[in-house]
């Protein structure tokens, strides 16, 4: 057993798990104490590294690439003093800091725990049922179901769209960007009909728009990610070549073999992407088709990734391609 308290939280580790408690001090952010306990099993640890400084240091998990869904449905944008893997760790701890790192290394090491991404989520993410009271209205999640109130403040057309439920089996992914400072967030739930409507999140009833205090506005992670984990992994959409990447050899075949379609799409995309490179010259009403090409870059990425079936792929590709005829 190895195990750190601190004012910011406790680590414990028995060989099989870390237990991360968040602190109770009125400094331990609002997020932390909310998310509250997290077991992460071995298995999701990629590695844990003690950071000293003059005052102390902290301590830092990295856990395996799709292991956890709190860190897919966030993207990495949860601010450091959020982020319920990292700990604070005063000045006299720091042996003890470090002999908890070299517990858990030495685990990884005599485990063989692999270090790469991991086909399923080995975390569960929050509990539901979950709402949250944000700056733009109340989001809810009960396992099936996403649910949008809007409060008096919210804009006037998503007040006489009122309420907004989306069902689990009507998504396609949750997008989130926490507010911070003069820049506000968004949570956004998108659909299959949603797919190319990029509508200002105060104008899309799927979207809150986050521009009130950043500190309770964050809690809408929470809902992003509880939905995210009952979400297809990512690992079921992607087909991956032997060394983990995908490759345009491979591609090219199963594109041939299942939609030729996708090979027209991806060199429209590879067209698009050759805007900016030297020596490429773009006609001057090149406007027009960037938004056509753009849109067909990001069909051929849905339907590569598994999000859409051949039929609607073909079937949304000539719906985009009549509307830009």
């Amino acid at each position: 057993m190895a195990e750190i308290i601190q004012r910011d939280g406790t680590w414990e580790f028995d060989g099989s798990a870390v237990r991360i408690t968040p602190g109770l001090h009125r400094s331990v952010p609002l997020f932390r104490q909310t998310y509250g306990e997290i077991v992460v099993p071995l298995e999701a640890v990629a590695g844990v590294v003690h950071e000293p400084e003059r005052r102390g240091g902290r301590l830092r998990m990295l856990l395996r690439e799709g292991a956890d869904p709190l860190l897919r449905a966030t993207g990495g944008r949860l601010p450091d003093e959020a982020d319920p893997y990292r700990l604070t760790v005063d000045a006299d701890r720091t042996g003890v800091a470090e002999y908890v790192a070299e517990e858990i290394r030495r685990a990884l090491l005599l485990e063989q725990v692999p270090e790469g991404p991991t086909r399923s989520y080995l975390l569960a993410g929050p509990p539901v049922p979950v709402s949250v009271r944000s700056s733009d209205g109340t989001v809810s999640f009960d396992g099936t179901e996403v649910r949008v109130d809007w409060a008096d403040t919210s804009n006037r057309i998503k007040r006489a769209s009122g309420p907004q439920v989306i069902g689990l089996a009507d998504l396609v992914q949750v997008e989130w960007l926490p507010n911070s400072g003069s820049e506000s967030g968004f949570l956004r739930f998108v659909t299959r009909e949603t797919l190319f409507s990029r509508l200002p999140p105060a104008r899309d009833v799927h979207a809150l728009d986050l521009w009130g205090s950043a500190r309770r506005d964050l809690l809408t992670a929470l809902v992003a990610t509880a939905v995210t984990a009952r979400l297809p992994h990512p690992s079921a959409r992607a087909a991956p070549t032997r060394d983990g990447h995908g490759c345009r050899e491979a591609r090219d075949a199963q594109e041939t073999r299942d939609a030729p379609e996708a090979r027209e799409t991806r060199d429209a995309q590879e067209a698009w992407d050759g805007r900016d490179r030297p020596g490429v010259v773009v006609p001057a009403q090149a406007g027009h088709h960037d938004v056509l090409l753009r849109r067909l870059r990001e069909l051929g990425e849905l339907h590569r990734d598994g999000v859409l079936t051949d039929e609607e792929f073909a079937r949304t590709k000539a719906s985009v391609l009549r509307g830009f005829d």
